[in-house]
């Protein structure tokens, strides 16, 4: 495997920025340091004071395979993720078949194994009949159990209060949910089609999905929680009201609750539904600017963990569809880092701050393996992050649904290259030198 060093770096890891250099050999990160100087065959790369970072890690993707390859493939979205600085990403089982068996789920593996560009890991799906099947599941190199505590885009509720139970006294590995009350939203639901009918506005989401709905179940799936001394991830919080359902008194790794924040509900609120519309209907929904800003205090002094995006594409075509059939979700995986790099350039977040919820966090929160920092010894994931000038057009998308809604933005920071596993894989576009390898976790 080809040596690179990087120069003149500015480099960010373990919460610091220094300048330096930094050496990868055998896929490894064999030295960091002020001035490397290498003798024989080695490929030099002058980052000019640009940022290094470790590569991201997404704890949340929907790739849509199998089943579902209409709107999105691991092959394809794999490659956006690369594009866009994400180097390990962990997959959704509310695919077709559903992964809900840990026979199909060496199934999505060996896809993994045979498409993905990145590094990968699946969870396995709870239902309310599967206890059997999460107790075998093997934690040295399975990600997660997800539970959906509300029916999201897939039909895997998990609703029976047996079911919960046994799943959150009985799992070997850290339970990741997605927590909206059903009844709440279904009530919701029924009382704007009796106002509106079929053609209910876009704007309406947020008010049939409301914080009530997101509060009910959080605040229950942390009752379960303490209630078996069960490892808890919640994802994507969009409410005011959850942020004071986290503590920030106590470092990460001695957490048994922890809690995700996703970029899209970060930058959108409730007044982008006026121009986007569908495009940004999501479950949980984005909702008002009051509650991103709480969603941002809650990041910025750590009740929320990780950085994530939800990453979930459906078609053009199945967007444009009335709100009852119109389904949640958008793509965002290849934009995620550049996006919260522009929040770095205005001074919401330091990189510091924005490396450790996109990168260590993760690491530490899931025990993923040798990766999530750069550190001498550790796996050569890595970005190298330079200014950008290009606006986001359809024909550079590599999503296999082929738009985004940041379409037409000007992003202040790219990624010009990126390694994985010490290979180069991104420069500039896609290269031959892909060697993506299966997430291990240390439990």
């Amino acid at each position: 495997m080809t040596k690179h060093l990087i120069k003149n770096a500015r480099i960010v890891t373990d919460f610091n920025l220094f300048e330096g250099d930094l050496l990868v050999s055998n896929g490894k990160i064999e030295k960091i340091d002020r001035n490397i100087t290498v003798d024989g065959q080695v490929q030099i790369h002058d980052a000019e004071g640009q940022y290094l970072i470790p590569g991201v890690i997404d704890d949340q993707v929907h790739f849509r395979e199998p089943g579902l390859t209409h709107k999105a493939n691991i092959f394809t979205e794999s490659r956006a993720a690369l594009a866009g600085g994400t180097t390990s990403f962990m997959e959704m089982p509310n695919v077709n078949p559903q992964t809900v068996t840990n026979a199909l789920l060496e199934e999505k593996y060996a896809l993994g194994a045979q498409s993905s560009a990145v590094n990968y890991s699946f969870y396995l799906g709870g239902t309310n009949d599967n206890l059997e099947e999460v107790k075998r599941v093997n934690p040295r190199n399975v990600c997660g159990v997800k539970l959906f505590m509300g029916s999201s885009t897939g039909n895997m509720l998990v609703d029976q209060e047996q079911a919960l139970n046994g799943h959150f006294a009985n799992s070997p590995i850290l339970i990741a949910t997605h927590c909206e009350s059903e009844a709440r939203v279904k009530q919701r639901y029924a009382e704007a089609l009796s106002c509106f009918g079929e053609n209910i506005p876009p704007s309406e989401h947020p008010v049939i999905r409301d914080a009530e709905a997101c509060y009910l179940s959080s605040s229950f799936a942390i009752e379960l929680a303490k209630k078996h001394n069960t490892r808890l991830h919640i994802l994507h919080i969009t409410s005011e009201k959850e942020t004071h359902l986290f503590r920030n008194d106590i470092p990460l790794s001695e957490k048994r609750i922890t809690a995700e924040v996703c970029v899209h509900h970060l930058h959108y609120s409730s007044a982008d539904y006026e121009t986007l519309g569908h495009l940004i209907k999501c479950n949980p929904a984005v909702k008002t600017a009051s509650d991103r800003d709480a969603l941002w205090t809650a990041l910025l002094d750590d009740r929320f963990d990780v950085i994530a995006t939800d990453h979930a594409p459906h078609t053009w075509e199945e967007k444009q569809n009335t709100y009852p059939t119109s389904p949640s979700g958008l793509p965002l995986v290849q934009h995620a880092l550049s996006l919260m790099m522009d929040y770095v350039a205005e001074g919401k977040i330091s990189i510091e701050k924005l490396v450790e919820k996109m990168c260590h966090n993760p690491a530490i929160l899931y025990q993923i393996e040798g990766r999530g920092y750069l550190r001498e010894g550790y796996a050569a994931d890595m970005v190298l992050l330079g200014k950008n000038t290009k606006p986001v057009t359809k024909e550079g998308l590599y999503y296999k649904c082929g738009w985004s809604p940041l379409e037409g933005h000007t992003f202040k920071y790219a990624p010009e290259k990126v390694w994985v596993n010490g290979a180069l894989s991104f420069d500039g576009g896609i290269t031959a030198d892909l060697n993506p390898q299966r997430l291990l976790y240390v439990r």
